[in-house]
């Protein structure tokens, strides 16, 4: 499969050269783990040994990750090429070492291990017990750790939308996150499909992935999904507005940090059915489509005001918030 996909790479850099100055060949990496189906295409229950499977699939989108940045650098001198994850930051509930351990293995199996082989270059050493636990023995063959430590990424990125809490509590209260159930977090506020909006967890995400990795870092996603209601004419989002300022400002505060951020993208620009929730009422875009759950409606386009807004931040590169 990876020589397949590095076929569909290559007409990509063929027809796009001129036009892409960043290149992420998977989205979401991780999703691989939290949703298979949409991750690497398998179906749980046609599986002998599931997570075998899973991590196996996951090991070939690597290889064909670093192939792609080899390839990319062979075609296109200078071109940068990353990976991207679904970052799930995780806070410990309590100063209790078990939940503190807990929130040290969501951070190494949910994210840090699919950065680490891609912008590392190596399998981590704290996956050998996880791998052994799950009774996972990965067929690899040497020079694919090769291909790995020779084709790391040139920047990391992520979509980001929530935070949630870790704990070794099997009672903690639950919520809604990005395609998983998380543990909620009693000190943010919730969107009205659960997520919980925590814009100084981005702020701390981008140091975390900064101080590890030392590469430059880039948000492929991040939004808020919300029901809009056309009055007049018009949609008054300033619920979506006060979130992306938040973000961008967070964003600002991490660079003041040291981080390098190299850019931002929102999700998403038009509204669309989220993946999520598969349904057009849970909107994120900035600009609002006249169409139902069901598929009804004239498919019009409107400007929200947070179009207006985030076209003002756009220009001002995040200076002009009002």
């Amino acid at each position: 499969m990876p020589h397949f996909y590095l076929k569909y790479a290559k007409t990509l850099f063929e027809n796009f050269k001129d036009d892409v100055d960043y290149w992420l060949p998977f989205n979401e990496m991780n999703a691989g783990r939290f949703n298979p189906y949409n991750g690497v295409g398998l179906i749980k229950e046609r599986e002998e040994n599931y997570d075998q499977s899973v991590y196996q699939a996951l090991h070939h989108q690597f290889v064909a990750n670093a192939l792609t940045v080899k390839l990319a650098h062979e075609m296109i001198p200078g071109s940068k090429v990353g990976c991207m994850i679904a970052r799930f930051c995780h806070y410990a509930a309590t100063c209790d070492p078990q939940d503190q351990l807990t929130q040290l293995h969501d951070e190494q199996y949910t994210n840090w291990f699919y950065t680490d082989v891609m912008a590392k270059g190596i399998y981590p050493a704290y996956m050998e017990r996880h791998f052994k636990a799950k009774n996972v023995h990965l067929d690899i063959p040497e020079e694919d750790y090769q291909i790995l430590k020779e084709n790391t990424v040139d920047f990391v990125a992520f979509s980001y939308y929530f935070t949630q809490v870790s704990t070794a509590s099997e009672n903690w209260e639950k919520t809604d996150g990005n395609l998983v159930i998380a543990n909620k977090n009693p000190y943010l506020p919730s969107s009205e499909w659960g997520w919980q909006s925590d814009a100084t967890g981005l702020r701390i995400t981008l140091n975390q992935m900064y101080d590890r990795y030392n590469k430059p870092l880039f948000v492929a996603e991040n939004g808020l999904g919300a029901t809009d209601i056309v009055v007049d004419g018009k949609v008054h989002d300033e619920y979506r507005i006060q979130y992306l300022k938040d973000h961008v400002l967070a964003m600002k505060d991490a660079i003041e940090d040291g981080v390098d951020l190299i850019g931002y993208t929102m999700w998403g620009i038009i509204d669309l059915v989220s993946c999520g929730s598969i349904e057009m009422s849970k909107r994120y875009g900035v600009i609002y489509v006249d169409a139902d759950d069901e598929g009804n409606g004239t498919f019009n386009r409107l400007k929200k005001d947070s179009f207006y807004w985030y076209k003002k931040c756009i220009e001002s590169n995040g200076e002009d918030l009002d």
